[in-house]
């Protein structure tokens, strides 16, 4: 039996989940599909691989890289703190 299940996450994102014999099927649609977004494999109802694309979503990391940050931080608390 075949399986493909979407998520959608908190931010609005999906998730995208294949069982492993879906993907033996059809490996070249879900090799392009990589490229635009995560696909994680399920065997067995239980999530045992992830496919990503390697190009680098460079806004995703931006905004991970901003997220960080605390919302109450301060420039010059910072500088200071690094000084010490």
């Amino acid at each position: 039996m075949t399986t493909i299940e979407t998520e959608i996450t908190l931010d609005g994102g999906q998730i995208m989940k294949v069982s492993v014999s879906e993907l033996k099927s059809n490996v070249g649609r879900y090799i392009d599909l990589a490229e635009l977004q995560d696909i994680f494999i399920t065997k067995n109802g239980k999530q045992v691989a992830k496919i990503v694309s390697t190009k680098i979503n460079k806004v995703a990391a931006m905004e991970a890289a901003f997220d960080s940050i605390p919302a109450d931080s301060d420039l010059d608390q910072a500088k200071a703190a690094r000084l010490l």
